[in-house]
């Protein structure tokens, strides 16, 4: 194995620490949190994984999926003008 020694601010050192799990080399933290997200590979993983989700099953989902929206979206408009009337 090749091994190669960087200099980093104390900063980026704590940093770099605090996301560090217990037995995880400093080297297993930066590939993990580097790993680059919403590539291919990563979305490919999951393609097919409702393919035995009923029609049923995917209206329930998409119909649940827009009221969670919905929801939200009033939630903000609330915060918002919360905000503007203080």
């Amino acid at each position: 194995m090749v091994v190669k020694t960087i200099t980093v601010t104390k900063k980026a050192y704590e940093a770099l620490a605090s996301e560090k799990k217990p037995n995880e080399s400093f080297t297993e933290v930066i590939l993990r949190t580097h790993k680059k997200k919403g590539n291919v590979e990563d979305i490919m993983e999951f393609a097919g994984a409702w393919s035995d989700m009923s029609e049923e099953e995917a209206n329930k989902l998409h119909k649940h999926i827009q009221d969670m929206r919905k929801r939200a979206g009033k939630q903000r408009r609330k915060e918002l003008m919360g905000h503007l009337s203080s």
